[in-house]
């Protein structure tokens, strides 16, 4: 099956991918391709991509007065909002038995001094030459995203089974739980603005590949190896 015929999710973005690197160093027009993600990195990410959307829907429910109005049902949304929080870190925890997960969390957590000068770099894509698996503004939303979702945990049960804390624990629980809602709200707009201008790097989290001469230009420190274009 050549890549154009790609049956998986959404074939434009292979297409695109395909075209937009066809001229690159593939050779002759055929961009090759190269494995970036396993499954259980990719389920991981659309797993927790989900638990997410579904904790910042329920919160919208429950705080903005005119959906609440609509919705109506507040016990139902807020025991949905309560159980989705609390199974946050089940995908990252069970995606964490896979030895390539590992490795991208490994990756993940090595910030260097290439990072340092790749941030400082306007526009950043002039020093690209020491970019690994990841970029510096990946490492730094991922380890946001981590972050918060254990933050948004621990106050999310504060909040909720906190009877035995002060009254003054439970006021500050919330004010940094809904502060931090906001800001992972907003993290997240701006991950899917960047995923819209790169069909490549939404094909790599669908498929698990992305076109080689991408890896190369955007990745050229990245040690890839070959694959097959996507059937899946």
């Amino acid at each position: 099956m050549s890549p154009s015929e790609d049956p998986a999710g959404n074939p434009e973005d292979l297409a695109e991918a395909t075209a937009a690197d066809s001229d690159g160093p593939a050779g002759d027009g055929a961009a090759a391709f190269v494995r970036r993600f396993g499954p259980a990195t990719r389920w991981a990410h659309w797993s927790t991509a989900a638990l997410t959307a579904v904790c910042l829907a329920t919160a919208a429910v429950l705080y903005l007065g005119p959906l609440a109005t609509l919705v109506g049902r507040r016990q139902l949304v807020s025991a949905v909002h309560l159980y989705a929080g609390l199974a946050l870190p089940a995908p990252m925890l069970a995606a964490a038995l896979s030895a390539a997960y590992r490795r991208d969390l490994a990756e993940l957590d090595r910030f260097t001094p290439a990072d340092w000068k790749w941030l400082r770099t306007r526009p950043r894509r002039r020093h690209t030459d020491a970019v690994g698996k990841f970029n510096a503004g990946q490492k730094l939303y991922a380890a946001f995203v981590a972050g918060a979702v254990l933050v948004m945990l621990g106050t999310g049960v504060i909040m909720e089974f906190g009877g035995a804390f002060a009254v003054t624990h439970r006021t500050g629980a919330t004010f940094v739980h809904d502060l931090l809602a906001l800001g992972l709200f907003a993290g997240i707009c701006g991950h899917l603005w960047m995923a819209s201008r790169d069909p490549a790097a939404r094909l790599g989290m669908r498929t698990g590949v992305v076109p080689r001469p991408w890896a190369l230009r955007e990745h050229p420190a990245w040690h890839t190896e070959p694959d097959a274009p996507p059937t899946e």
